[in-house]
């Protein structure tokens, strides 16, 4: 025997039940509305029904807040961790968004307010802020192109100095990292080399480092564009 599959009105019932027991008055599909609740001196709640995540419903939920603040989106609730993945995406954007989120367990009907419309201030992380100016300064020139794909390697100001480094070993042999760090004007040549994050780097002896093949390597493509 084939399953019915769950259609948007079998979340209208929880819903409403939800709604009536926090005092509402209920009604379905006014005006554009799926869903429109009422309580004495209060604005109206206006919710939303699909059966899955998308961007059609969040541009009816965004649609909806011209009416009143109070708007929610309700979907089935899913399990696994990639429905919870999804999930986590989705409330972020919500926050952000100003829109509240409904959760209905259609197999007994068990209803979940997830999120609360509320506006929303985006806070600020100094730190990140921080680390992204400091990269912008330190990067020389403009050698990533923005919007490429983040297939290959970065080249970040880190990377640009590990660059350097190697530049500095395959002209001048295994050296010593206070040497380097002179040369290059990378101060931390020594722990940079030490730490050896790209594989390009080999301790010859206590203090002094020489490049591997790996690091002639990497050299290769930065010594064709400048020839370019």
């Amino acid at each position: 025997m084939a399953v019915e599959k769950p259609k948007e009105q079998d979340l209208y019932a929880p819903v409403k039940s939800l709604l009536q027991s926090q005092g509402y008055e209920v009604k379905g599909e006014v005006g554009a509305a799926d869903v429109v609740a009422r309580r004495a001196g209060e604005e109206p709640v206006v919710v939303e029904l699909k059966l899955g995540f998308s961007l059609a419903l969040v541009h009816q939920g965004v649609a909806r807040q011209a009416l009143t603040d109070a708007v929610y989106l309700a979907v089935p609730r899913g399990q696994g961790r990639r429905w919870l993945g999804a999930l986590k995406q989705m409330k972020v954007l919500l926050r952000r968004l100003g829109l509240g989120l409904i959760l209905v367990r259609l197999k007994d009907g068990h209803v979940e307010i997830a999120l609360d419309p509320a506006p929303y201030t985006p806070r600020k992380s100094k730190p990140r802020k921080a680390r992204l100016l400091r990269e912008f300064a330190r990067r020389e020139g403009d050698p990533q192109v923005g919007g490429a794909a983040r297939n290959g390697a970065m080249m970040t100001a880190y990377r640009q100095d590990c660059l350097r480094l190697a530049a500095h070993l395959a002209s001048h042999g295994p050296c010593k990292g206070a040497a380097v760090a002179k040369a290059t004007g990378v101060e931390v040549a020594t722990r940079m080399m030490r730490d050896d994050h790209y594989g390009w780097f080999e301790r010859v002896e206590v203090g002094v480092y020489g490049l591997t093949p790996n690091g002639a390597k990497a050299l290769a493509p930065a010594a064709a564009k400048r020839t370019d």
